[in-house]
């Protein structure tokens, strides 16, 4: 990455360090890191705060695999969720999309990534058997495949598909309301919605 030559060390550090994050490209990291130069003491220093209590204090609830700060998170643990209904999603970012349509009021399981061939992701790699081991109690009716339309999400919502079946449980896809390729969490509210509402069995 290009960085401008008369910039400081700390600066330099800064831009490469911003450069690193997804879809900040070098300009965009210069942006930012001049914006905080010039920015008060006091809100350099909270975000920097920020920063570490996320890397501190969160992790992963060790039911349904969403980011939490509380074991078992806030989901798992409200007596007024269906938990005859569970929406399986690729990431947490997810979870906040579906929360946002307030049309869905079940249970989730995150399985951190999809079945991808060509970046050597295989279904050990995702949380299948932390779903497979949630759905033998036979309190759960339906299960959701909320995975992304794309190649990857389709192939992942296959698999489960093929896996979950024989468990007797309802297994459906989201509509096509969503557009081919996009990702949940980039869709409108309504859009999910009406996605969750036509929701389809797997063949």
């Amino acid at each position: 990455m290009d960085v401008i030559p008369s910039a400081a060390a700390p600066v330099v550090r800064l831009i490469e360090e911003f450069h690193k994050l997804p879809g900040v490209g070098p300009k965009s990291a210069q942006r930012l890191t001049y914006y905080l130069l010039r920015a008060p003491e006091e809100e350099a220093r909270a975000l920097a705060q920020a920063i570490l209590e996320v890397k501190e204090k969160i992790t992963f609830c060790s039911v349904c695999q969403n980011v939490t700060d509380r074991e078992p998170c806030l989901i798992c643990t409200n007596p007024e969720r269906d938990s005859s209904l569970m929406c399986v999603v690729e990431e947490p970012l997810d979870i906040l999309a579906l929360e946002r349509t307030r049309s869905y009021n079940g249970l989730y399981h995150v399985l951190h990534g999809v079945i991808s061939p060509m970046d050597g992701v295989g279904p050990e790699d995702l949380k299948v058997e932390e779903l497979l081991e949630r759905l033998k109690g036979g309190r759960v009716l339906e299960v959701i495949l909320a995975t992304n339309p794309n190649l990857e999400g389709e192939a992942t919502a296959m698999y489960l598909g093929r896996l979950l079946r024989p468990l007797g449980v309802r297994v459906t896809r989201l509509a096509r309301g969503l557009p081919s390729g996009a990702d949940l969490e980039y869709a409108d509210d309504l859009t999910l919605t009406r996605a969750l509402e036509g929701r389809q069995e797997m063949d």
